[in-house]
């Protein structure tokens, strides 16, 4: 039941889900929400893939509209909570201001000229992959698509508790202070169970899982050490733009994928 709670308070936190309920907020019940990040994900991604199917399968439309609802669905579903992170981050980021000035920029409210140029290159480039994955979408297709957030949940997670706070207070330091040690011991099983699962049903698609499994472990150790270079440490502005780059890294992988392997 905590597990489940756990997940509810995820499902609150990062979507635009509604779910009608009032949680617990303790130490016990934010790190079983930490445990569940990646199921998170696969939830995320589960319905990414469902509305690709079905605007291919059930509908009559274009592949083009088929993958600007998988598109808007990844925006309407977290409810641009982690883009508003991505964003806050760039302006940031290409300030060139020292560490204490980028977080000062962070907390400001308006939006600069970097922060909008960063969302359009991102959302657009986001786009380009998926319409293309469309293109030549095939069984394994839906599988990875799903596993996309299932990755970057999981990237967020370590993030969240491998790198130190910038900040005392805030989001990010109310779930470190959650986790213990053996908090993150359930991600390495999730990836052993995906990884016995798929070999059981599509081993073809093995290839695939490893292509993110090494994706999400070099940009775990990539933004490890940039965070605390270019921010000095951990926000929930720069945890919403690692999710993000991590999504569409791994959009990027799938459609790399499907150009030289899965073709």
């Amino acid at each position: 039941m905590k597990w489940i709670k756990g997940l509810l308070i995820n499902l609150q936190f990062f979507t635009s889900i509604p779910i009608p309920l009032s949680l617990p907020m303790d130490k016990e019940h934010l790190e079983k929400a930490i445990k569940t990040f990646p199921i998170l994900g696969l939830v995320q991604g589960g319905i990414y893939a469902f509305t690709l199917y079905a605007m291919l399968h059930w509908t009559p439309f274009s592949a083009l509209t088929a993958a600007f609802a998988v598109w808007l669905a990844g925006i309407i579903i977290t409810g641009g909570i982690h883009l508003d992170g991505w964003m806050d981050t760039s302006d940031a980021f290409f300030s060139y201001q020292d560490q204490e000035k980028r977080l000062e920029i962070m907390t400001d409210p308006r939006t600069g000229a970097f922060g909008v140029i960063s969302i359009l290159v991102l959302l657009s480039t986001r786009f380009l992959f998926i319409y293309e994955i469309t293109l030549f979408v095939n069984p394994a297709s839906y599988l990875f698509i799903a596993f996309i957030p299932f990755f970057s949940k999981m990237v967020m997670g370590v993030l969240l508790l491998r790198v130190k706070a910038a900040k005392k207070e805030g989001l990010g330091s109310l779930f470190q202070h959650a986790s213990t040690r053996r908090t993150l011991l359930v991600y390495p099983v999730y990836v052993v169970l995906l990884h016995v699962v798929i070999g059981l049903f599509m081993d073809q698609a093995l290839w695939g899982t490893t292509a993110f499994i090494l994706v999400s472990i070099f940009l775990i150790l990539f933004f490890s050490k940039k965070i605390i270079s270019w921010f000095g440490g951990m926000t929930g502005d720069v945890l919403g733009a690692a999710v993000e780059g991590t999504e569409v890294l791994l959009w990027m992988t799938l459609w790399l994928l499907h150009y030289f392997v899965m073709g």
